[in-house]
């Protein structure tokens, strides 16, 4: 499996955690919801749910609304089938969401990931977190080695590309200083708090702490990041 593929395996069982859907409505939400699969079609995105109902993860069912019911057979068109988590698809999801190895910490993987933290354990989430801003500083320290050694050699445009990737990784690598400490902090908080133990997520067992900012913008897309 390619790790592309396993990213969109893992979004798509995530989807169908919240509720069963249809292949347009999934392919909707992968593109609204997780920007890292706007490029994907129906072509990716098909073959990838009948290898999950092949595996015993998902079922397929017969679309039940009453008026596509009718419609279908007078326009000459199958109903839609309308894709379910499974008790095992669950517990497999279940099983990725708490993986923390290097691949969590990549570009695309790292958004997905992202985008599932609500179901995520804070564990989880810090491990991931501190690995991503471990991975970017890293790869922050590479860029500016590079710069160091070429700067003479570049032209301006040149030049001003490889400052905006520098300026996008940093930009990230604030962000993410921002998440880990609003996770320490409630952490600290379901510690000390009285009630603490009864604050707890239905999905993770634990209760989020991620900051509600009217206005904000989105997370960076890592999937986007020039800089490599």
């Amino acid at each position: 499996m390619s790790r592309r593929s396993g990213i969109l395996e893992f979004a798509v069982l995530g989807l169908l955690r919240e509720s069963p859907m249809h292949g347009y409505e999934l392919r909707k939400r992968l593109n609204t919801s997780l920007g890292v699969f706007r490029a994907f079609s129906y072509g990716s995105l098909y073959p990838c749910l009948k290898t999950l109902v092949a595996n015993g993860w998902l079922i397929e069912e017969s679309g039940t609304a009453t008026a596509e019911a009718l419609a279908a057979p007078l326009a000459g068109r199958r109903a839609k089938i309308v894709y379910r988590l499974t008790a095992e698809g669950k517990e497999h999801f279940e099983e990725l969401l708490s993986q923390t190895g290097p691949d969590a910490y990549e570009d695309e993987h790292f958004a997905a990931r992202f985008a599932f933290f609500g179901q995520t354990s804070r564990d989880v989430r810090m491990r991931v977190l501190e690995g991503r801003r471990s991975r970017l500083e890293e790869r922050l320290e590479k860029m500016r080695a590079s710069l160091a050694r070429t700067r003479e050699r570049l032209d301006d445009y040149t030049l001003e590309l490889q400052r905006h990737g520098m300026e996008s990784v940093e930009r990230e690598v604030r962000w993410l200083n921002e998440l880990i400490e609003s996770e320490r902090a409630g952490r600290d908080q379901q510690r000390s708090g009285p009630e603490g133990s009864a604050q707890q997520n239905s999905t993770s067992g634990e209760s989020d702490v991620l900051p509600r900012r009217r206005g904000e913008n989105p997370p960076p897309d890592a999937s986007g990041d020039t800089a490599k």
